[in-house]
């Protein structure tokens, strides 16, 4: 059966969370430690995982772990107190801070192919719907690369109250496109939310959520898997 309406993870998918060298400039910690690289790249391990809560989460915030994508203040909160207990032990303005830039459009790098994806969608007439499970609005990170126009509905946890892999996410993406389910496809880098879709009738294709240079062309080769050609 034809595509007519693809739907698109964020983090991992299209855009992967890659601060520049900078983010953690003027940062330091209640001994005056500066984030070596190991830790870096320990921290932002744990900030991009697909699902499950980081490694530096206290015990006592892990019940809200699971629901910090349905409120932005739930999920600063879980963030700035799984930032101050990394390797860095920042005190909680650097915390606050750091949290902020890693929220910036900028510290947000699209994967090589995206664009391209995008603008293949585009040319063929099949509307597409960015469906993530987010606190904050993500469409500065697509107008910050000239991609904006690309998508034609954001459906955010945050903005409709429910998350993946909760079904009734994927039919309002799907509602909202105009499409049927078993039309759909749905793209992402978890089979556990995003693959949820599948129970709906949505094809579902998986993507490796690793750094931006190792995945050149996975959202393409999806596309073309389902019959959608360049």
């Amino acid at each position: 059966m034809a595509i007519r309406g693809v739907l698109l993870d964020y983090s991992g998918t299209l855009f992967r969370l890659q601060p520049g060298a900078a983010w953690v400039d003027g940062l330091v910690g209640n001994d005056g430690a500066t984030l070596d690289q190991v830790a870096q790249d320990s921290l932002l391990m744990s900030l991009t995982a697909p699902v499950g809560p980081s490694a530096h989460l206290p015990a006592a915030l892990r019940a809200d772990w699971e629901r910090r994508d349905l409120d932005p203040d739930v999920h600063r909160a879980v963030f700035v107190a799984a930032l101050r207990g990394a390797e860095l032990d920042l005190t909680p303005a650097m915390a606050e801070t750091l949290y902020e830039r890693i929220r910036a459009p900028r510290s947000w790098a699209p994967y090589p192919d995206t664009a391209d994806a995008l603008r293949l969608l585009n040319d063929a007439g099949i509307p597409v719907a960015v469906v993530s499970n987010i606190a904050w609005d993500v469409r500065g990170a697509f107008e910050a690369h000239g991609i904006a126009d690309l998508v034609d509905e954001y459906v955010l946890s945050y903005a409709e109250g429910v998350v993946k892999p909760d079904p009734k996410i994927f039919l309002l993406a799907c509602d909202r496109l105009g499409v049927e389910p078993a039309r759909a496809l749905m793209i992402g880098d978890s089979v556990e939310t995003d693959g949820a879709a599948a129970a709906l009738g949505c094809r579902f294709e998986r993507v490796e959520p690793r750094p931006t240079q190792a995945r050149p062309d996975a959202l393409i080769s999806a596309l073309r898997t389902c019959g959608i050609a360049g």
